[in-house]
C-alpha cells in the first residue's frame, strides 16, 4: 500500500486473497489497473483508491504439448512471449503493446490481465481470432470481494455461463482479473510480407480485399497511408502477410505475387519487425497533445470515411484488418470528436475514444450508446457482479 504521485491511495496486493480482502474492505469506488499502460483510455475513473494487479505475477502453468499457458494477471506481455518463444509458440491474437500510442513509452510493459480486460488484439484478428477467443479460463474477484472462476485449463470447456468472454473487454468494471489461461499456437517457420505501392486508400483496400479473398492464407492485411512509414516501408502501400512453414510460404507468396503484381517482398526479421510496429499502431505516431480514436467499419466504406476525416479535422490514419480497423489521430477537441462520431455513424461503423486529455474524456461519449435492451442486460450483469458499483465506475459510460 502506498500513495501514488497524485495522492491517490494505491493498493497493490501480492495474492488473489489480498485482492479479495481489499475489495471487501473498500467502502468507496476503486480504480482498477495493471501496469497503467491504458489508464488514459476511455473515461477517467473518479476514485480515491487504485487497486493494481502489477504484483500478481508469474506463469503458473505451461504445457507446450497441449498449447496452454496460465499466468497471474500482473505478468507482463514480454515475459509470456519469451516463455512461449522458447518452445516456438506464440499468442495467436497478437495482443499489442500500446505504450507509444498512449503517450507513455516509459511505462512498464502491459500485463496479460490488462490486455484481456481490454480485449486488445493485433493484426491476426482478421483470421477470426480475438484475444477473448484465446481465453480458456479466468479467475477474478467481483465487487463483493468474492473469488470466482470460469472455464479451465483445457481446450474443451463446458461450464455454463461463459464468464471468460464476459470479463474480456469489460475494462475492470465487472471484476478484477487475477489469473488467465490462454490457448497458444505454433510460431511460423517463415514470415514474408508483400508490399504493394498504391495510389490511395481506395486502391489500398482493394488490394487488401483481393489478398484476403484469395486462397493463399493471408494473416495480416494493413495499409500505410501517404506520409506514414514502418520497418523501412513508406506509404502509401498495402501490406499482406503470409506465415507458415518455409515451403508453404514460398509457394503461396509466388502465387500471391502473380495475382497482385508490382510489389516487393519483405522477408524474415524485417517482416516480423514491420508487423510488430503495425500491431502496436506505431506508424500513427500521435503527438502528445493529440487524441486517438479507433474505428471499426466495413472495409468498403473506409476510404470515404478516411477522406471525410482528413478534410474535416486534418486527421492522420492507419488501417489494419483489411481496412476494417482505422486508427485516427487528430485534434483533442470536442469538435473533432463530434466529427469522428459523425464519420463513423455515416459509414455504419463504431468508434472508441482511445486517448485524450481527461477533461475531454470526461465530457464526451467514449463509446457508442448501447441499444436499450442490451443496456438493460448490461445493468443487470453489473449489479450482479458489482452490487455496490465500486469497480471502475464511469469507465465506459457516465453513471455506469
Amino acid at each position: 500500500m502506498s500513495l501514488s504521485g497524485t495522492g491517490v491511495l494505491d493498493l497493490a496486493p501480492r495474492t488473489e486473497e489480498g485482492v479479495a480482502t481489499a475489495l471487501r474492505n473498500a467502502g468507496a469506488p476503486v480504480a482498477i489497473e495493471g501496469s497503467g499502460t491504458t489508464i488514459g483510455m476511455l473515461r477517467p475513473v473518479q476514485a480515491g483508491r487504485t487497486l493494481s494487479t502489477r504484483l500478481l505475477t508469474g506463469i503458473t502453468l505451461y504445457r507446450p504439448q497441449e498449447m496452454v499457458i496460465s499466468a497471474r494477471a500482473g505478468t507482463t506481455l514480454p515475459e509470456i512471449e519469451a516463455a512461449l518463444a522458447e518452445k516456438n509458440q506464440v499468442l495467436v491474437p497478437e495482443p499489442p503493446d500500446l505504450r507509444g500510442l498512449m503517450g507513455v513509452p516509459g511505462a512498464p510493459p502491459p500485463t496479460i490481465g490488462g490486455l484481456v480486460a481490454a480485449n486488445l488484439s493485433g493484426p491476426r484478428r482478421i483470421t477470426g481470432f480475438a484475444l477473448r477467443d484465446a481465453v480458456l479460463g479466468i479467475r477474478f474477484v467481483n465487487g463483493a470481494g468474492e473469488v470466482l472462476r470460469s472455464g479451465g485449463r483445457v481446450h474443451k470447456n463446458v461450464t455454463g455461463l461463459d464468464m471468460c468472454k464476459l470479463l474480456s473487454g469489460s475494462h475492470g468494471t465487472l471484476g478484477v482479473i487475477t489469473e488467465v489461461t490462454l490457448k497458444v499456437g505454433p510460431a511460423a517457420e517463415r514470415t514474408a510480407t508483400l508490399v504493394l505501392p498504391v495510389a490511395d486508400a481506395a486502391a489500398g483496400i482493394a488490394a487488401l480485399s483481393a489478398g484476403l479473398t484469395s486462397p493463399y492464407g493471408v494473416t495480416g492485411a494493413a495499409m500505410l497511408p501517404a506520409g506514414a512509414s514502418a520497418g523501412g516501408v513508406a506509404g502509401p502501400a498495402a501490406l499482406l502477410r503470409l506465415e507458415d512453414v518455409e515451403a508453404s510460404v514460398t509457394y503461396r507468396m509466388a502465387r500471391l505475387r502473380a495475382a497482385l503484381p508490382g510489389g516487393t517482398v519483405l522477408e524474415g526479421a524485417e517482416s516480423v519487425a514491420l508487423w510488430r510496429a503495425l500491431r502496436d499502431a506505431a506508424p500513427l505516431a500521435p503527438a502528445q497533445d493529440e487524441a486517438v480514436w479507433r474505428l471499426s467499419v466495413r472495409p468498403s466504406r473506409a476510404p470515404a470515411m478516411v477522406a471525410a476525416l482528413r478534410d474535416g479535422i486534418g486527421a492522420r490514419v492507419l488501417l489494419d484488418w483489411g481496412g476494417g480497423l482505422v486508427w485516427v489521430a487528430g485534434p483533442a477537441s470536442a469538435e473533432a470528436h463530434v466529427a469522428v462520431m459523425a464519420a463513423a455513424r455515416a459509414a455504419g461503423g463504431v468508434f472508441t475514444l482511445f486517448r485524450a486529455p481527461d477533461p475531454l474524456r470526461a465530457a464526451v461519449a467514449v463509446l457508442p450508446p448501447e441499444p436499450p435492451a442490451l443496456a438493460a442486460i448490461s445493468a443487470r450483469v453489473k449489479a450482479a457482479l458489482d452490487p455496490w458499483g465500486r469497480l471502475n465506475p464511469g469507465r465506459m459510460r457516465a453513471g455506469a
